[in-house]
């Protein structure tokens, strides 16, 4: 187990609130004992929030299993795996270069993780975890709200559809702001005042009844930060850093993935180089686009009319390999 944080001091982490504040340095004053498999180095960050974005956080609950884990599940007849951790990377390595499943869905781990509520409506698409989010049906949501830092404003791609371009300057940033700002700010006041409340959540007007939270929280918009907590196996884990930890990836929940791959670091180094190398690292390749590899390493002059691929293929095989397209 990692070593006992009762006689540190409390780390005190932006973004969290004083009870959740509470919360983590109550946890993390306890410690157990167990026969369990432990990994110091995530222990050591155990329920502590990596803040994320402007009142975001991620932080790990609870995991099970190591990398030993991984080893053990592709040898079961071995029973406890290699003793030689260079056996063990190979293992992973393959493992990973070929694309098995199975011995990764030994391992699980739980975030609580705090975002804005449009990141949460893209990251949900990942349908493989187990999900249970802060219920604006029965608690006042926070007046928090996401406003993208100037140089994460963007204008619209004209390249990609779902993607962003130029970043805005000047006048023109500072006016998208002060809008995202004024609108958050008008819709959370008119939720207080559907809900008939005031900042410190006490009735206003005792004379009549808010509107039922249910209907209340509709007013908010997208920027406005939810929470959950969000459990998965570590196959699953992995696929979702391999979209969302991507440079193509939307910012705002890039930065999500990435506090992720740093936790993932610590708690699998094994599994964590070998994702890195060959997944986050390595390229997929069609059969046609193997094929126009081997043709130039024949020495034949390709270009992408005598390729076979598409276009939009072409430049991103040569982008992938270095040239120009």
């Amino acid at each position: 187990m990692g070593e006992s944080p009762k006689n540190k001091s409390p780390i005190v982490t932006p973004n969290v609130s004083a009870d959740q504040q509470a919360e983590i340095e109550a946890l993390r004053a306890e410690s157990f004992q167990t026969r369990r498999a432990t990994v110091p180095a995530l222990e050591e960050i155990l329920y502590q929030a990596h803040p994320v974005l402007d009142h975001g956080f991620v932080r790990v609950i609870d995991y099970m299993g190591d990398d030993g884990a991984i080893v053990q599940a592709a040898r079961v007849s071995y029973g406890k795996g290699t003793k030689k951790v260079s056996e063990d990377r190979g293992l992973i390595n393959y493992l990973i270069r070929h694309r098995h499943t199975t011995p990764f869905e030994m391992c699980e781990i739980k975030y609580h993780i705090k975002l804005p509520i449009f990141v949460a409506r893209q990251w949900i698409r990942h349908r493989t975890a187990n999900v249970n989010e802060y219920s604006a049906r029965y608690s006042i949501l926070d007046n928090e709200f996401y406003v993208p830092a100037p140089d994460q404003l963007a204008a619209q791609s004209q390249a990609n559809r779902q993607g962003r371009d130029m970043v805005l300057t000047g006048d023109e940033a500072k006016r998208v702001q002060e809008l995202l700002r004024e609108d958050s700010e008008r819709a959370y006041s008119h939720y207080q005042e559907l809900l008939n409340i005031n900042d410190a959540g006490e009735t206003v007007d005792e004379s009549r009844d808010g509107l039922a939270r249910e209907l209340a929280r509709m007013n908010l918009s997208l920027n406005f930060y939810t929470q959950w907590y969000w459990k998965t196996d570590l196959h699953n884990l992995l696929h979702f850093l391999s979209l969302r930890a991507d440079d193509h990836a939307q910012y705002e929940i890039r930065v999500y993935a990435d506090a992720m791959l740093e936790s993932l670091q610590k708690w699998l180094p094994l599994t964590y180089d070998a994702f890195m190398d060959y997944r986050m690292g390595g390229i997929g390749l069609s059969a046609k686009g193997l094929d126009v590899v081997k043709r130039m390493l024949g020495g034949e002059e390709v270009d992408q009319k005598n390729s076979g691929l598409s276009k939009r293929e072409w430049r991103e095989l040569m982008a992938e390999l270095g040239r120009d397209a």
